[in-house]
């Protein structure tokens, strides 16, 4: 996809293509059956959707056009091996969101109580300078996304944030409790994810 001048762009992908998103989302890259585009050489926003049985995902990001290549000789951009005349290339800066909800074997946790949930912010390897996550909320929702409580979070090492999130009674909750994250980094980068029943209560 070309980019004529710097501006909000909008894509929606299938949450399938999102592991690829996570080893081939490049800039300045020709376009192939791969995730690449070309970017303006001004620095803009950008915006960047995904969204699969009802978890969606969005990404905001200040990028422009590499003036150099920015993928380390062990992992090169993929888009060198398959397109043709790529150009320069590197990884977009995306934030991805990795969870340890604390459920038990059958992917439950107990109602009626409060519940640790650790979430972690990382970056594709192939990032060679990346941000530092700064902050993270977690909301908590147990009427299905209708309403959204925030849950205490805090630091609990590098990247990774820890929530305690009130469980009601099983019957005041019978679909279960979802969960909606935002992190932002360093550099101004954001991802919002919500998962609109994470786990159910036993």
């Amino acid at each position: 996809m070309n980019a004529t001048a710097p501006s909000r762009w909008r894509r929606t992908v299938n949450l399938a293509a999102l592991t690829a998103v996570a080893v081939l989302a490049v800039a300045g890259c020709g376009s192939a059956d791969v995730i690449t585009y070309d970017l303006p050489t001004q620095s803009a926003r950008y915006s960047f959707e995904a969204e699969t049985n009802g978890v969606k995902t969005v990404w905001e990001y200040m990028s422009d056009r590499p003036t150099k290549p920015d993928a380390p000789t062990s992992q090169p951009c993929i888009a060198d091996a398959i397109v043709k005349d790529p150009g320069m290339c590197r990884p977009e800066p995306l934030i991805f969101l990795r969870y340890n909800l604390g459920l038990d074997l059958d992917n439950t946790a107990k109602a009626d109580g409060t519940h640790r949930v650790t979430v972690t912010g990382y970056y594709q390897d192939r990032l060679s300078k990346p941000p530092t996550v700064t902050e993270l909320r977690v909301e908590a929702s147990v009427d299905g996304g209708k309403t959204w409580q925030p849950a205490m979070t805090k630091a609990d090492g590098q990247n990774t944030f820890t929530a305690q999130i009130k469980h009601p009674k099983r019957d005041e909750a019978p679909g279960g409790v979802g969960l909606r994250i935002t992190a932002t980094d360093s550099a101004g980068d954001t991802v919002k994810q919500t998962i609109p029943k994470a786990y159910q209560l036993r």
